[in-house]
Parts: C-alpha cells; structure tokens; sequence
C-alpha cells in the first residue's frame, strides 16, 4: 500500500476509489493544487496535477523539518522548552519581539527564532539531513537562514505539492530519520484545530516566486478523523491575495465538505 501511494503520487496515476469528490467552487478565483491521500485505503485526491507537480519555495512550511531537525539534534528539547531568545531587534510582527518556546514560535511563524535555529544546526548538519530525507531539490545554496524564503532574484529550496505528501507519508509512516518521540513533539506544535469530528494539523507558508511576479501560498499537514489518517498538500497562486492563511481556509472548508472536520 505505501509504495502504490508513492507511484500514484509520482507518475500521476489518478485513482478515485475511496476518494470524495471535491467542490472546487471551494478554491474561487484561486489556482489551486490540492493532494489528498487517505493513508488507510491509498485513495489519493489530486485536483489540479500540474500543478501539484509544480516545484515551488516551501515558505514556511519547511518549519515542519527544521523544528524535526533541531529536535533530533538536542537542539530543542520538547514543545515548551524555553528554546528561542529574542535578539532585541523590533520586527513588524509584534508576537516575534520576545523569547518564545517551539510551541509558540511554531504557532506564530517566527521567521526569526527559525532562522536561528537553522544557523544553529549549521549548513553540514542541515544539508545531511536534506539529503537523508529527500527534501525537494535540495539546494540549500542560497543561504543557511534563508534558503527556504523565497526572495526576489535568489534560487533556492523548491518542493511539489506531491513531494510534500509523499514526505509527511513517510513521517507518519516512520520512515524518515526522526525519533518517534520528536514526531509527537511536531504533532503537538502542529495542532490548529480540533472539533468533535477531527483533529487538523498543519503549518502554512506564503512568499514570492523568484522573479516576484507570483505570490503563493501553502498549507500542508494531516488530519485525524474517524480512526484514519489523511495527509494533504495545498498550494494556491492567482486570483487576490494568494496566502497560507487563504491556503488553510480551502482545507479546512473541503474538508468540512466531507464532514471529516
């Protein structure tokens, strides 16, 4: 079954046997990929195959690996350790100016508290871990505290909405190389909301494409609902205001379609 979900994934090869049909009236003016795989039946949703195939910058949503990352290497030591220590410098975003935990820097995105711990873990140790779980292209060339930001004329890290799925599979799954203990840690940090019908975890991330002419946004995680596992990918670009905030709304809003949220 998990290497039908990756063939399916990685040669396009649709299949809808056990899937729900999608209300793309959902996505408005968005172009939207979405990647849905039931983890228990290997159904596997993919509504627009071009561009779920389409290698774009993670954003933020490289948070997911390089908290696994900093866990694994000691450098965090669990959901509300008093890890990150502001640096005095005042940022726009008010909830970043002051010492955070993983759980708080998680929630909030801070840029800042990851991009020190990305120097922290430093670019070896980063780019061995890279390789080790496959991450996209790989290239973390552009910078050890910014080669997952997408900035105007800089290349670097790029991942697929079907690369996003196949690598949280194998997380669940127990493949990759995180300790089943730092895994529960990121499913902790990763909870956004929970309702009698399920559990939603997930981390967005919005940016640029490298020239600047294309906003994007993202939303990738899993869902627990009904004693099965679904994993998901979303990418959105287009229309008015393409975010991971909007990119969060078309998964929860499917999702409750469903009646799975």
């Amino acid at each position: 079954m998990k290497l039908l979900i990756l063939l399916l994934l990685f040669f396009g090869v649709p299949t809808r046997s056990g899937a729900q049909e999608i209300d793309r009236t959902l996505f408005g003016a968005l172009d939207t990929a979405l990647v849905i795989v039931n983890r228990s039946s290997g159904a596997v949703t993919d509504v627009n195959p071009a561009l779920s195939a389409r290698r774009m910058s993670p954003c933020s949503t490289f948070k997911i690996y390089n908290t696994l990352i900093g866990l694994q290497l000691g450098l965090i030591k669990g959901a509300d350790d008093p890890w990150y220590t502001w640096d005095g410098v005042h940022r726009d975003i008010d909830a970043w100016n002051g010492d955070l935990t993983l759980r708080e820097a998680f929630r909030v995105s801070a840029v800042p508290a990851f991009q020190a711990l990305a120097r922290a873990i430093g670019p070896a140790r980063m780019k061995t871990y890279i390789e080790r779980i496959g991450y996209g292209n790989g290239d973390i060339s552009a910078g050890i505290d910014t080669f997952w930001l997408p900035r105007k004329g800089k290349t670097g890290m790029l991942i697929s909405a079907k690369e996003q799925v196949a690598l949280l599979n194998k997380l669940l799954d127990g493949r990759l190389p995180f300790s089943g203990k730092h895994v529960k840690t990121l499913r902790e940090v990763m909870l956004v909301a929970e309702t009698p019908k399920g559990k939603l975890y997930g981390k967005t991330g919005s940016g640029k494409s490298a020239d600047g002419k294309e906003e994007l946004g993202w939303f990738v995680g899993f869902l627990e609902s009904g004693g099965v596992e679904y994993v998901f990918a979303c990418n959105i670009t287009g229309g008015e205001h393409p975010t991971g905030k909007a990119a969060r709304a078309i998964v929860e809003n499917v999702f409750r379609s469903q009646n799975l949220l």
